[in-house]
């Protein structure tokens, strides 16, 4: 989990009195998971994040499943998602199932009059294009190319781009991402053996108290619903906060591969866990040292997930034709392998300049309408000779 962190200004203790210079008390708020169980943080706000003005009538956001029951493998141009000038409307389902929504998104224009909470599931952004800052009441996040940001569920957050081209891929989850189990030791410190480390995670930033009163809109997430609710005060309006509960980010460029004299399996790729998929880094690395190494994948039967990978640049030494921003999806029950001429194309090469972004959930996924219009047809014929 990320480590306790505090910023701005905080009590001596927890739930003591705390005073505006006007004498005034500071509202806290505990932000806490499973209950009072697991990980939190404790907020100071200048006014209660209680005042809410007004609720709008809710829009349903819920994806569109056009093929409920997959058993093909497929491949889908996420470049061709067009272009929308709003952040929540241009995020598209793509790949979805009970537990993880997986969606492409090309938004023109940052978030100015409203922000947003997903009180359904935690976030994975990751940022193929773009770059600019993630607001939120811990502070800001500064992000760019390669990142993954991961928004806690229940954050209020708002999304400002530097410029108009911007690319993400987004991984919804009804769990927590969590670090891998096998990367910590007991006292919850990334080990040595981990493909990245504390040093490596970009966290919140430059804390502003936005100490105002007025209309502020924040839509909220949940039932797979948007609920425009109104609050009297600015949702950034802490004067400080600690604890272990917060957004954080995590650059691709900063996964130090692990590599070995043969082909490394998956797992040493992996990035986040939750109980119910994975996500993995696939980054550029040295390729297996055996002197009669095969680097390119073997072929593989998912007996038990959905292998979904996200290309996001080089040359992926295991598939043909692939193009920036394409998606593939390898569904439960059906071989895949790298395609003809590949194995064969990697003997004797010494490395890889790739990256992608693989998500593996242990449920079958479904493909949304969007899906089916960006699908690159009769993918699964790819591999004949």
């Amino acid at each position: 989990m990320p480590q306790y962190q505090t910023r701005g200004q905080v009590p001596s203790k927890r739930h003591i009195v705390f005073r505006k210079p006007d004498g005034e008390l500071y509202a806290e708020e505990l932000v806490s998971t499973e209950g009072f169980s697991d990980v939190y943080s404790l907020i100071y706000h200048a006014f209660p994040p209680t005042m809410v003005k007004s609720v709008a009538e809710p829009m349903n956001v819920a994806p569109v499943v056009a093929l409920g029951k997959n058993m093909q493998n497929r491949s889908f141009k996420g470049f061709h998602l067009p272009q929308s000038n709003d952040f929540l409307e241009s995020r598209k389902a793509i790949l979805v199932n009970r537990d993880v929504y997986i969606s492409l998104a090309a938004p023109r224009n940052s978030m100015t009059d409203y922000f947003f909470k997903n009180s359904q599931a935690d976030e994975m952004i990751f940022v193929h294009r773009g770059n600019g800052l993630l607001h939120t009441i811990f502070g800001s996040i500064e992000f760019c190319y390669g990142d993954h940001l991961i928004i806690p569920r229940g954050t209020i957050y708002q999304m400002e781009f530097n410029d108009s081209d911007n690319r993400l891929f987004i991984v919804e989850s009804r769990q927590p991402l969590r670090f891998p189990k096998r990367y910590l030791n007991k006292a919850g410190q990334l080990l040595e053996h981990a493909p990245y480390c504390e040093r490596d995670i970009k966290t919140p930033q430059n804390l502003v108290t936005n100490d105002q009163k007025g209309e502020f809109l924040v839509k909220i997430k949940q039932h797979d619903c948007i609920y425009p609710y109104t609050y009297g005060s600015h949702p950034f309006d802490a004067i400080g906060w600690d604890g272990c509960h917060y957004p954080f980010g995590l650059s691709i460029h900063n996964f130090e591969p692990i590599t070995g004299r043969i082909h490394q399996p998956p797992p040493v790729h992996q990035t986040f866990e939750t109980p119910t998929f994975v996500t993995c880094a696939f980054v550029p690395r040295l390729y297996d040292y055996h002197p009669e190494s095969i680097p390119a994948p073997y072929h593989h039967s998912n007996v038990d997930s959905d292998e979904v990978l996200y290309y996001v640049a080089g040359d992926f030494m295991s598939r043909n034709n692939i193009e920036q921003g394409m998606i593939t999806l390898h569904p439960i029950g059906i071989p895949h392998g790298p395609h003809p001429g590949a194995a064969e194309r990697s003997i004797g090469k010494t490395g890889t300049e790739e990256l992608a972004v693989m998500v593996d959930t242990f449920s079958p996924l479904m493909l949304t309408q969007e899906a089916i219009e960006l699908e690159v047809k009769d993918y699964y014929k790819s591999w004949l000779y």
